[in-house]
């Protein structure tokens, strides 16, 4: 049980010394005091006082910071299920939560959805009525179809071999950005691997971020049913979503409680992308057949990227690209912590949060043209506080092996 580490607690304070959110604002009184301090007080059934958990964003620094190993960051997450389950979930929470279900729907008329939601009226209107900020990065829809359509409409021209890997693609790119996953499907495909993309739904981590387990726990169980096979039959499933593969590792199962052997198969086969690509190098099986890319790159690793615990695998295997000047950020996040930085009481805590991140992209000068990122929320809030474009390693490398244009985000032909 995630509770059962609480008395781990030494009271040392190092978790709220690096809290992000607690250096910005006095809404959120700090991961010690809502997490372990907090939890030994609540009991099944009895009111929750601490609405002030709400605002912890579950960047995870604390669990990454705390010398004791006390799951500070689910901790307070249940505590927001328990607040949730007494005393309700605010619709603009539910459809924050339900962003599979918007995507699918806008990108039946994508230029007609944009238009709907990038537009000052509806923006002032949607603050208003339902509470997401105004000013807040939301993704446009993808007027170039989607990664699903794009995957069955190339399939005959798709590697065959013996090598098979399993894509977990996530909404974004199926909906949003699906140049993304085919940037990924070339990089898999340069390196002699039949990619395999099973039916597949939203990993849960917005509803479970919101407060909202019962739902997630659906979309958890139908994916766990739409993957066990392959992680069964040892194929590894990766994923360009690192908040995605963290679900599936880590944060559904143990939110959740879910230990089945089906569950524990699951997590065991999942890969962030690039800690799988590094694994492939350390065999020598990396083909580095790449070309020079001349540019000075300021690179951000994500919280939940972080969460994984297996370093900065993106950096490392990006610097195998000659040419390719990273610069690592020291920042410990972006601010918008998946739908956080959406909500209007949260929208300057986020950027206030992410001004660490803002700053020294600025501070690398004019000529640093883009940045890398591998989360795509954190890519959007990139964008939004510096005003230069973001793109996903996977980009970078998938232009290193001139299978990609940058600039255009399209695969070269």
């Amino acid at each position: 049980m995630v509770e059962s580490t609480l008395d781990q607690c030494i009271k040392c304070n190092i978790c709220v010394s690096y809290c992000p959110v607690t250096a910005v604002t006095d809404l959120f009184p700090g991961p010690k005091y809502e997490g372990p301090q907090a939890g030994r007080f609540r009991q099944p059934d009895q009111p929750s006082p601490d609405h002030s958990v709400d605002y912890c964003s579950g960047c995870r620094v604390c669990n990454m910071v705390c010398p004791t190993g006390v799951r500070i960051a689910e901790i307070n997450a249940r505590a927001r299920a328990e607040i949730v389950r007494q005393h309700g979930l605010p619709l603009r929470n539910r459809l924050l939560g339900r962003n599979e279900q918007m995507a699918r729907l806008g990108s039946v008329a994508p230029w007609l959805a944009n238009l709907g939601l990038h537009n000052p009226a509806s923006r002032f209107l949607a603050e208003k009525v339902m509470g997401i900020a105004r000013q807040a990065p939301l993704p446009r829809w993808s007027t170039r179809g989607t990664f699903g359509n794009w995957f069955k409409q190339t399939r005959e021209r798709r590697l065959r071999s013996d090598m098979k890997v399993v894509y977990f693609h996530g909404c974004s790119t199926m909906y949003y950005e699906p140049f993304i996953g085919q940037a990924a499907v070339a990089v898999l495909e340069h390196n002699g691997y039949e990619v395999v993309v099973p039916p597949q739904n939203c990993c849960g981590l917005p509803m479970l971020s919101n407060g909202e387990f019962e739902a997630a726990a659906g979309y958890y169980d139908n994916n766990i049913n739409h993957l066990v096979s392959y992680a069964r039959a040892g194929l590894p499933i990766v994923g360009t979503s690192t908040s995605c593969t963290l679900t599936l590792k880590e944060e559904a199962p143990e939110m959740l409680d879910v230990f089945s052997p089906e569950a524990m198969a699951l997590k065991l086969a999942t890969w962030d992308i690039f800690e799988w690509l590094e694994e492939r190098h350390e065999l020598g099986e990396l083909r580095t057949d790449f070309r020079r890319l001349e540019m000075t790159l300021p690179y951000h690793a994500p919280c939940q990227f972080r969460a994984h615990r297996v370093g900065k695998p993106a950096l490392e295997v990006m610097a195998l690209v000659p040419g390719l000047e990273l610069r690592d950020s020291p920042a410990r996040c972006c601010g918008i912590a998946g739908t956080y930085g959406y909500k209007v009481e949260k929208y300057q805590i986020a950027m206030d949060v992410g001004a660490e991140l803002f700053d020294f992209v600025e501070a690398q000068g004019p000529a640093v043209k883009m940045t890398a990122c591998d989360s795509e929320t954190c890519r959007w809030q990139l964008e939004h506080g510096t005003g230069r474009p973001s793109r996903h390693p996977i980009e970078y490398l998938a232009a290193a092996y001139g299978l990609y244009d940058l600039e255009k985000r399209q695969l070269v032909t």
